[in-house]
């Protein structure tokens, strides 16, 4: 039974470190681009880029739609606040991993 149990434990270690996972980073350290318009950016890429195939007059009119001065304030307007939102997360991060590494290990 003992010996089953250290088999059970052994392997949990083992396939918990396995190599990927090792070189991984925690996502506090992974590089991605700060602002949150990426999604729409993307999404909004590809259905231009699918217009444009089937109609390029079609492309063209979106491309003029998405240029107008709205649209080009509202979308820096949005960068703008999102920027200033990630900031205030980071510094929320900052303060948890300060917290957990203080009070809850006692570094």
């Amino acid at each position: 039974m003992l010996q089953s149990r250290v088999l059970v434990l052994a392997l949990i270690l083992l396939l918990g470190t396995t190599f990927p996972e090792v070189h991984s980073k925690s996502i506090f350290e992974r590089d991605n681009r700060r602002d949150w318009m990426v999604l729409p950016d993307s999404f909004f890429a590809a259905v231009y880029e699918t217009v444009n195939k089937m109609s390029p007059r079609a492309g063209q009119f979106l491309e003029n739609v998405a240029q107008t001065p709205a649209i080009v304030g509202t979308r820096n307007y949005l960068i703008k606040e999102t920027t200033k939102i990630n900031a205030m997360l980071e510094q929320l991060i900052e303060k948890l991993k300060n917290l957990w590494n203080t009070k809850i290990l006692g570094y």
